[in-house]
């Protein structure tokens, strides 16, 4: 009878309580900054990352895993058992390449592989790799496995807001321009992960009451749903808003674990300092 293993990447934000219960590979993403490149997790924290970002003139590179490294976790998670098969999941292919390093490696292994694009990124990406631990350590097979891992993706939610446009405009997204006359009229941009794994602006407006009414919004259309299963909440750089707005939610689902973390480089690349996102698995 087959086992399934779970291999997943950095971009995902698991607490020490579940990386300790379910038996994962992480694969770390890279980063850039400043002629520097370090690795996601294992040579530089998140929180350092944001230090180095505050002080560096262009914007950091972030990159997906090697297929060697993805090579090496597989034999990791097979450990010489050909009859394990292995489930990778991982960050949105709509913000990183890695998922398509995760397939291009599985022909390099003896073990069946899957890659599965989780169209999510940070506490999000995780609670889909999460629904698909449960049922792998619970001796699930394969299409067991998929089926949760399907299920929480399609009830999985991501809603963000930033503060600056700076890096957007370093990273092509926006005009300078554009990036100008943001900052200069003090625009703030509220927006989600779409159900492709893409990021899509849904308010933009001056200072800090849009984000404000932006994240009461999202939290009434939380309150819509019939069951709220989890919620995280993340940030960059900014722990006591990102901590107050996790207390506000418990207040409401007082029974929820919320972790509140720090958001992975290759996240805070994209969205600059001041990010905050509310991410939850609902019903």
């Amino acid at each position: 009878m087959s086992k399934v293993k779970i291999v997943t990447d950095s971009g995902a934000r698991f607490s020490e309580a579940e990386l300790k219960e379910f038996d994962m590979q992480i694969v770390p993403l890279s980063v850039e900054i400043d002629g520097t490149i370090y690795q996601d997790g294992v040579s530089i924290t998140s929180e350092k990352f944001l230090d180095l970002m505050k002080e560096s003139k262009e914007l950091p590179h972030t990159s997906q895993p090697s297929i060697g490294s993805f090579q090496e976790a597989y034999e990791k998670a097979a450990d010489g058992d050909e009859d394990v098969e292995i489930l990778s999941l991982h960050i949105s292919s709509g913000l990183s390449g890695t998922v398509n390093a995760a397939s291009q490696a599985s022909a390099l292994v003896r073990n069946k592989v899957v890659a599965f694009d989780t169209r999510s990124a940070d506490r999000s990406e995780a609670f889909v790799v999460l629904a698909a631990a449960r049922v792998a350590a619970a001796g699930g097979s394969m299409d067991e496995v998929l089926a949760a891992a399907e299920k929480a993706r399609d009830e999985t939610y991501i809603y963000l807001s930033f503060r600056t446009l700076d890096n957007m405009v370093a990273g092509g997204r926006l005009s300078k321009t554009q990036g100008l006359i943001g900052n200069l009229l003090n625009i703030k941009v509220g927006a989600f992960v779409d159900k492709e794994g893409k990021v899509d602006v849904a308010v933009k407006g001056r200072g800090m009451k849009t984000l404000n009414k932006f994240n009461d919004d999202v939290i009434e259309k939380m309150k819509g749903f019939k069951t709220m299963k989890h919620i995280g909440v993340s940030h960059a750089g900014i722990p006591e808003e990102a901590q107050a707005l996790a207390d506000r939610l418990n207040e409401i689902w007082p029974d929820m674990d919320i972790l509140v973390s720090t958001t992975s480089p290759l996240i805070s690349t994209h969205t600059g300092l001041g990010a905050l996102a509310i991410l939850f698995e609902a019903e």
